[in-house]
C-alpha cells in the first residue's frame, strides 16, 4: 500500500501500443513512429486484439485494466480502422488500475520519419512541447488533448537540463479558430450524457510536427537555434471522447504534502532550522543569546598584546597588586 501512495516525483509513464482487429498500413507506420518517440518507456503488442474501448461491453475495459496491472503501464494507444471511422487512434489514460479518461482522434494526413532524410533524436530524451493556439487553454476538448499529449510524451521529471540535451521539439498547432469557439467555456471534463454525442465537425484539426534542433554560433552566449524536420507529421481530427469521473480525477490530482528535499534527506516532515544544501549535506542553524563583549578576557592572548593594550594591561596588573595585600591584612586582623 505504501508503494501505491502518490509521489512528489512520479516515475516515467509507460505506454502500451495495441493493434485492433483491423489497422492498415497507415496506422501501422503511425504507431511505429510514435513508439520511436516514446522509447524506452514503450511496449508493443504485436498480435491483433479485439479491443474496442468505447463500446458498452466491459470486456475491452477489463482487458485494458489487466494489461495495465501486468505491465505496470498507465497509458495506452489503441489503433483501429473501420469503414465508419478510418485510421483511428485512441489515447487511454489509467489511474490506480482503472480507466481515467479516453480520447479518439482520426489520422487525416501523415508523413513518417522515413520520408525525412535528416538526423533523428536519441531515444529517451525529453522533447520540448510547444502548443500554439488559444484553444488549448479555453476549449475543454483541446485542454484534454493537451494534457493527454503531455502525459504521453513526458519522461522522467528533472530539475534542470543542459541546452544540448533538448534534441527535438514537438509542435502542436490548430487550424484557424472559428468565431463560434472564441468564447468557449473553461471546463476540462464537462458532465455530458453518454447518449448525447458532441458535434465535432466544426472543430479545427490538430497539426503535430516534430523537429530536431541545431545549436549554431551567434556571437553571444545564447546560441542560434535552427529546427530541422524530423517526422512524424500528423494531421488529426477529434472524434469520440470519455471524460474522467470527478471523484477519480480528484484522487488522481492529489499530491503529497512531503517535499522532495525532505524525502531525499530522510527528514520526513520539515524541521525548523534544518536544511539540505546543493551538495546534499544537512546543515543546521543555532541561535545563541546576546553576548557582552566588554566582559571578555583578552589580556592572556598573545595576538592582542602590543601598543596601548600592553599599557592598559600593566595598569590593571598594578591595581591588582595594590589590592591583594589589603585583602591579606584584613584576613590576618
Amino acid at each position: 500500500m505504501d508503494a501505491r501512495l502518490p509521489k512528489e516525483v512520479e516515475d516515467a509513464r509507460t505506454a502500451i501500443f495495441v493493434k485492433g482487429t483491423h489497422t492498415g498500413e497507415v496506422l501501422n507506420v503511425v504507431m511505429r513512429d510514435l513508439m520511436a518517440l516514446k522509447r524506452p518507456n514503450a511496449i508493443s503488442f504485436s498480435k491483433k486484439n479485439p479491443i474496442h474501448p468505447f463500446d458498452s461491453n466491459t470486456t475491452s475495459i477489463s482487458s485494458l485494466e489487466f494489461w495495465a496491472g501486468k505491465n505496470d503501464a498507465s497509458l495506452f494507444l489503441v489503433g483501429q480502422t473501420t469503414k465508419k471511422r478510418p485510421n483511428g487512434l485512441t489515447f487511454v489514460r489509467m489511474y490506480d488500475g482503472q480507466v481515467l479518461d479516453m480520447m479518439e482522434v482520426g489520422v487525416d494526413n501523415f508523413a513518417g520519419m522515413d520520408s525525412f532524410k535528416t538526423p533523428k533524436s536519441t531515444p529517451g530524451h525529453k522533447p520540448l512541447m510547444h502548443f500554439a493556439s488559444e484553444l488549448f487553454d479555453t476549449h475543454p476538448r483541446y485542454i484534454q488533448l493537451k494534457s493527454m499529449l503531455m502525459d504521453f510524451f513526458n519522461g522522467e521529471v528533472v530539475d534542470s537540463i543542459c541546452l544540448p540535451g533538448l534534441e527535438h521539439v514537438i509542435s502542436v498547432t490548430c487550424a484557424p479558430t472559428p468565431a463560434s469557439l472564441n468564447n468557449a467555456p473553461v471546463n476540462m471534463y464537462p458532465n455530458q450524457h453518454p447518449s448525447a454525442p458532441e458535434d465535432v465537425s466544426s472543430l479545427p484539426k490538430i497539426h503535430i510536427r516534430t523537429y530536431t534542433t541545431r545549436l549554431l554560433s551567434s556571437g553571444t552566449r545564447i546560441p542560434r537555434v535552427e529546427l530541422t524536420p524530423m517526422g512524424p507529421n500528423l494531421d488529426l481530427s477529434l472524434r469520440r471522447h470519455k471524460a474522467a469521473d470527478p471523484e477519480l480525477l480528484k484522487q488522481a490530482m492529489k499530491r503529497p504534502k512531503v517535499k522532495k528535499v525532505d524525502i531525499e534527506s530522510g527528514l520526513g516532515k520539515k524541521k525548523k532550522n534544518l536544511e539540505v544544501d546543493e551538495m546534499g549535506d544537512l546543515r543546521g542553524r543555532v541561535h545563541v543569546g546576546k553576548q557582552d563583549l566588554n566582559k571578555l578576557q583578552t589580556r592572556k592572548m598573545k595576538g592582542l598584546k602590543g601598543g596601548d593594550l600592553d599599557a592598559e594591561d600593566e595598569e590593571s596588573d598594578e591595581e591588582q597588586e595594590d589590592e591583594t595585600p589589603r585583602k591579606k591584612r584584613r584576613k590576618q586582623a
